[in-house]
């Protein structure tokens, strides 16, 4: 274990660090802080809950020039939520070296928000869209940044913000790092790194896509039979805290109503039709243990970073693969256990074949009795290429070996008395 000392960390952060119970850097923390006070670009694999968030902030905070009032730092998160809790954690390490920060993030008025970056913040944290809207409203100006930083980057590719991202990006100068964070890595993440990174160093702190601590359970059912199964479970299991993750938010507000009608576990909707009020609202209620079940939709549910969350239950496999690992990563935090059950009908059978593949993993089926069907294994994983990894390709020696590994191959000799034509087998 590695203290955030050993790592350059100056002793101001440390000691707020301390104060929160935070003494030893985790495995990605320990890779990335060393490199990006490096001046590296960085691109890390790293699911939610290990700590990516201080991974960069410890040493954005301590190398922001506090006397130039200029933006020089620039994050990206895929939502509101997620924008906001990054910003909370800024701010409290922020504070001792003078580093002013503001969240740009819609829900908000444009009016409050251009008076706070008339004031030149240093370090701007915020969604895609609502910046692009200042940047063409020019009452932002990137123009003197130094970092740029894409949290859960995947997330917000296949939200569809690439567009926005790239033109956002492009307003930077060409000379300043860029730290990209994700828990997979997509081909979409790979080809915008390849963009904008100039040999970054690779951090992949997990050997599997899903986290070990997480125990994933495949039930097979039916159209019919998957919401009584899942009262049963939440009755069974009786879970300390739980997410219900569901692929639309009609879906979403349809199953929260049947869980409060037919059970008497405490029940919340959290989805994309309610107002950034509401939805913030739920979340505080959820992080005071005042919700047991939460069901939310995939693009409410972003962002979501709250402790004790013991259950995740899919309702179904979600259309976008790499939902799944960003959904069951709510749960086995910190090394604690978690399980993850997803629901599957007969009509899933290809969509599950292809989640396999993608986390490289045939994951425990179960009947609808609990009765084991096929037990949990690791498939072979296939390496992505990214930017950094780069190796020439040596010249493949083609060999046909026979028995007992010789080349049992023989030129035929061309004989100039025979007509040349179609070549035959040879017998």
């Amino acid at each position: 274990m590695t203290s955030f000392a050993a790592l350059g960390v100056i002793p101001a952060l440390t000691e707020v660090l301390n104060k929160q119970g935070i003494k030893v850097a985790t495995p990605v923390q320990e890779k990335a802080i060393p490199a990006i006070f490096k001046g590296r670009d960085v691109i890390a694999k790293s699911q939610t809950g290990t700590g990516k968030t201080l991974a960069y902030l410890l040493p954005l905070v301590q190398r922001i020039q506090t006397e130039r009032d200029e933006v020089q730092a620039l994050i990206l998160t895929p939502t509101r939520e997620l924008s906001k809790q990054v910003f909370d954690v800024l701010k409290s390490l922020a504070s001792v070296r003078g580093v002013d920060a503001a969240d740009v993030i819609g829900g908000r008025t444009i009016e409050n928000q251009i008076q706070k970056l008339k004031r030149n913040p240093h370090v701007i944290i915020g969604t895609p869209g609502r910046l692009l809207d200042h940047i063409r409203r020019r009452t932002l100006n990137l123009s003197a940044v130094k970092m740029v930083i894409l949290d859960e980057a995947d997330q917000m590719l296949a939200a569809g913000f690439r567009e926005d991202i790239e033109a956002l990006v492009d307003q930077t100068p060409k000379k300043r790092q860029f730290i990209l964070l994700s828990a997979t890595m997509t081909e979409d993440t790979v080809r915008l790194a390849r963009k904008y990174m100039t040999n970054p160093e690779r951090i992949d702190v997990a050997e599997k896509e899903t986290a070990s601590t997480v125990e994933q359970r495949i039930y097979e059912t039916t159209k019919e039979h998957k919401l009584p199964l899942l009262i049963r479970h939440l009755k069974e299991m009786n879970p300390f805290m739980s997410v219900v993750f569901c692929n639309t938010k009609d879906e979403a507000h349809r199953l929260a109503e049947r869980l409060a009608e037919e059970t008497d576990i405490v029940v919340e909707e959290l989805h994309g039709d309610m107002s950034q009020g509401q939805r913030n609202q739920v979340i505080r209620r959820f992080e005071k243990m005042e919700i047991q079940v939460l069901v939310a939709s995939d693009v409410a549910a972003r962002g979501l970073d709250v402790e004790g969350i013991t259950h995740v239950f899919n309702f179904g496999i979600p259309r976008n693969l790499e939902y799944y690992v960003h959904r069951i990563g709510r749960t086995g935090r910190a090394g604690t256990h978690g399980i993850a059950i997803t629901y599957v009908t007969p009509e899933d059978g290809a969509l599950l074949r292809r989640l396999e593949k993608s986390i490289h993993e045939t994951i425990t089926r179960y009947d609808e009795k609990g009765r084991i069907r096929r037990v949990r294994q690791a498939r072979p994983k296939k390496k992505v290429v990214v930017p950094g990894m780069y190796k020439p390709t040596k010249k493949k020696e083609h060999k046909a070996l026979g028995h007992r590994g010789r080349d049992m191959r023989k030129r035929v000799k061309k004989d100039k008395t025979q007509p040349q034509g179609r070549r035959g087998r040879r017998g």
